[in-house]
């Protein structure tokens, strides 16, 4: 299949000022000739390569004018997929962009499937694996920080790390097995000293990546950050005023919000995944159970909990018991509601909790946002990353390699420590190896690409 010309509408099935339909591979211009009339009766196979002409979309069949276009065409190598590829820009209406689509494939070309010209552009060598996963990142991107990561692993940071690890293995490997297999020609021998010493090194650097992963996945997902709290302590107002419109309701009714409401958002640079939970509270109500067992569960998976408190209210129970829920947790408190008469003061929250960040705020007077703002990035540190003087692991299926590949290289040293031969050294040695191959696609299955080239949209 990799053979065939392909084609797929690459911009949105919707109406809007243009459409682009996007043709690849070794038929992509001789397919386009059949389809496209430029109004000095010019063929594009005849053209220079990244040249843009002007004309008509005409139906073979019956001569009639399809649509007014302008094609781009790109001859290979020099293009995205390696491949020759033309881009039809037409007029963006759903209609016209599939009588156009419907014409190319009628003419030669097949459907492509999500994602495929950018693993034709991996399998054909353009790309490593780990930048064609930035493709996607970069479009599933919701925050600057994370763009940006995804902008620096596209050109190649993650693969340029890895590629330098696989060489000092292969080095490693190379000597050992050379001092194994060819004993005549007196290669050196290394020394169980220096063996350790090398993949010490080398596994500093592995070590060094994997401390990333968490960092990397919150730029990638956003901090997840759990609101919660006893039903009307201002978790919907609070959600409302971080993301500056009125995307939760709010009602002076306890038990109001059930279920939970998730978006994203930039704190001075930090991305959140915000979440609002139902108010945490005994009750009789099914629905409204369930929304406080999803509350709790939460809690348990986020990055950071906002805990609201009623302070013109005392501590009752049902705060006590969330204080104590989230005791393990990154937590910053706020005290809300001090433009009325205040009944808990922070002291009184202390008595409770001694670590915990607490801030005093009034929603309805906008009194302590920014200071929840200045906290949060206090807290993480993500607001001063530079992409340029670090390297960042976004990925989970990266975080896994690399953590396997670790296993092993500890394997070594366990085999060295208890006097194993040379040659199960090398085993594992190679087996770390390979795993670092899967994060650059050198070494990988069949089914791991298929998986990833799924979560593409289609003609992407």
């Amino acid at each position: 299949m990799i053979n065939n010309t392909i084609a797929a509408i690459s911009t949105s099935l919707s109406a809007s000022g243009i459409g682009i339909i996007r043709i690849s591979g070794e038929d992509a211009i001789i397919i386009s000739d059949k389809i496209f009339r430029a109004k000095k009766n010019k063929k594009l196979i005849d053209q220079k390569t990244h040249t843009l002409h002007y004309g008509n979309i005409i139906d073979p069949d019956t001569d009639k004018i399809i649509d007014e276009v302008l094609v781009s065409i790109m001859k290979e190598p020099n293009t995205y997929t390696k491949e020759n590829i033309v881009e039809i820009n037409c007029h963006g209406g759903v209609i016209v962009m599939q009588k156009i689509l419907h014409l190319v494939l009628s003419c030669g070309a097949r459907l492509a499937e999500p994602g495929e010209f950018t693993k034709r552009a991996f399998l054909n060598g353009r790309i490593d694996l780990s930048s064609a996963e930035a493709v996607i990142d970069i479009i599933n991107a919701k925050t600057n920080l994370s763009l940006e990561s995804s902008v620096e692993q596209l050109n190649g940071n993650i693969y340029r790390e890895i590629k330098e690890i696989r060489s000092n293995l292969l080095e490693l490997i190379a000597h050992i097995e050379a001092s194994i297999d060819y004993p005549e020609y007196d290669v050196e021998e290394l020394s169980q000293d220096i063996v350790i010493l090398k993949i010490d090194t080398i596994k500093k650097k592995v070590k060094k990546l994997i401390d990333t992963a968490d960092d990397g996945k919150i730029i990638r997902e956003g901090i997840k950050t759990v609101i919660i709290g006893k039903p009307n302590v201002g978790k919907s107002s609070l959600m409302n005023t971080l993301l500056k419109e009125d995307r939760a309701i709010v009602t002076d009714v306890a038990g109001t919000t059930r279920d939970v409401l998730e978006e994203y958002l930039n704190i001075k640079g930090i991305p959140l995944r915000i979440i609002d939970t139902a108010g945490i509270r005994k009750t009789e109500d099914i629905v409204e159970k369930i929304g406080v067992s999803k509350s709790e569960e939460l809690v348990k998976q986020s990055d950071l909990v906002i805990m609201m408190l009623d302070a013109s209210t005392p501590i009752t129970d049902e705060d006590k018991y969330i204080i104590n829920l989230i005791k393990d947790k990154k937590t910053i408190i706020l005290l809300n509601k001090v433009d009325l008469n205040i009944k808990t003061s922070e002291q009184d929250i202390k008595k409770y909790t001694k670590d915990n960040k607490i801030i005093p705020i009034s929603i309805k007077n906008r009194e302590g946002i920014d200071n929840i703002e200045k906290t949060i990035k206090d807290m993480f540190l993500l607001g001063n990353i530079n992409f340029n003087d670090n390297l960042y692991i976004t990925n989970v299926r990266h975080k896994v390699a690399l953590d396997n590949c670790l296993e092993s290289l500890n394997a070594v040293e366990e085999s060295i420590n208890i006097g194993m031969p040379e040659d199960c050294w090398s085993i594992d040695l190679k087996n770390s190896y390979e795993y670092l191959g899967e994060i650059s696609g050198d070494s990988i299955n069949d089914d791991i690409i298929k998986q990833i080239f799924s979560q593409f949209c289609l003609g992407k």
